[in-house]
């Protein structure tokens, strides 16, 4: 209970200082407490305090006219020279303006008026000066702030296109399942029953697991187990099937479901097209956070039969796509299509 009213606490007060009227106000009074420090109180801490609240008026009004009419109006039209223009000549009207008020404060002290008169042109550099720090302030949070809607803006994009992608990846498989599972019910075969626990297994990762940006390294090999599992009974003795994995499997991460279009596609272009005895082998070698991902079919001579229907497709599309979304600069992918085999090597650096 303590911890939840600490974080809606910390919640309210970053709300609260996050609001623009805020942090302004924060910000003079730093440049107040800088100004008396600067100054010090050679004669009394109200007197300093009275010359550095008149200071600090009449900056704020350049800076905030600067801001709220010259930015807007001028520079952001790239009307420049219109703009520095107007920027000087309101520092030469609000100089003569700062001085009349210190000149009638410093009444009773001769001497600071006449320093006054003598300064004139550094209060005019001053008040340019902080004018010009109100311009380079307002480009520079402008660009952050720009930068950071952009990098939002692509954060949305890439979580919606991986949304979609990863939807298209799921149902493409479980097509492809609920029709194995059809053709052995339609022959009444004793292995349905526990095509029907695996495919269980594999749908309840997929609902529960895969939602997330990363799971475990671990959870996606018994996944693939559960897949060549289902796999070898469908396809019967006929076939080769095999699944190595070297290295130590511990707490790596990765992205759910990044291999299951390359077993998709070594079965339904490969295996499924062989007349005769065919192989999948497959193995997977782990060092510390990179992951290698070797996949060999064989292939047909022949070239596919068409049945008239439309190939999915979409496999390879969304597994490259995917990788440049999710490891940029961070895999690497080849493959090799030779007249009997079809080989992928794929190498992720988890890191």
């Amino acid at each position: 209970m303590d911890t939840l009213i600490q974080s809606r606490l910390f919640d309210n007060l970053y709300k609260v200082l996050n609001k623009r009227g805020v942090y302004h106000a924060f910000f003079w009074l730093f440049l107040l407490l800088v100004f008396i420090a600067l100054e010090g109180t050679p004669n009394g801490f109200l007197f300093t305090l009275g010359n550095e609240l008149i200071r600090l008026f009449f900056y704020s009004v350049i800076v905030y006219f600067n801001l709220l009419y010259l930015i807007p109006n001028y520079l952001t039209q790239n009307r420049f020279l219109t703009y520095c223009t107007l920027l000087v000549v309101a520092c030469l009207v609000i100089t003569p303006l700062e001085m009349m008020a210190f000149y009638f404060k410093f009444a009773h002290h001769p001497q600071a008026q006449a320093n006054l008169l003598e300064n004139r042109n550094w209060f005019f550099l001053l008040t340019f000066l902080v004018a010009g720090s109100s311009t380079i302030f307002k480009i520079v949070s402008d660009w952050v702030r720009h930068l950071r809607e952009r990098q939002e803006l692509q954060t949305q994009t890439m979580q919606s296109e991986l949304r979609f992608l990863k939807s298209q990846i799921n149902p493409h498989f479980l097509f492809n399942t609920l029709n194995n599972l059809y053709a052995l019910t339609l022959k009444k075969s004793d292995q349905a029953p526990e095509i029907v626990i695996k495919l269980s297994e594999m749908m309840r990762y997929m609902l529960y697991e895969c939602n997330e940006k990363q799971v475990l390294l671990s959870k996606e090999i018994d996944y693939i187990r559960n897949y060549l599992d289902l796999e070898s009974l469908r396809q019967g003795k006929n076939v080769e099937i095999s699944f190595e994995v070297e290295g130590r499997v511990g707490d790596q991460q990765i992205a759910p479901l990044m291999f299951i279009p390359f077993l998709e596609n070594s079965f339904k272009h490969g295996l499924n097209n062989n007349l005769a005895a065919g192989f999948v082998r497959i193995r997977m070698t782990i060092a510390d956070q990179t992951v290698q991902f070797y996949i060999e079919n064989s292939k047909s001579n022949a070239p596919p039969k068409m049945d008239g229907r439309k190939s999915g497709g979409i496999g390879l599309v969304n597994i490259h796509r995917r990788l440049n979304l999710l490891y940029p600069g961070h895999y690497e992918l080849h493959i090799e299509d030779s007249p009997n085999t079809y080989a992928v090597n794929l190498m992720i650096d988890l890191a």
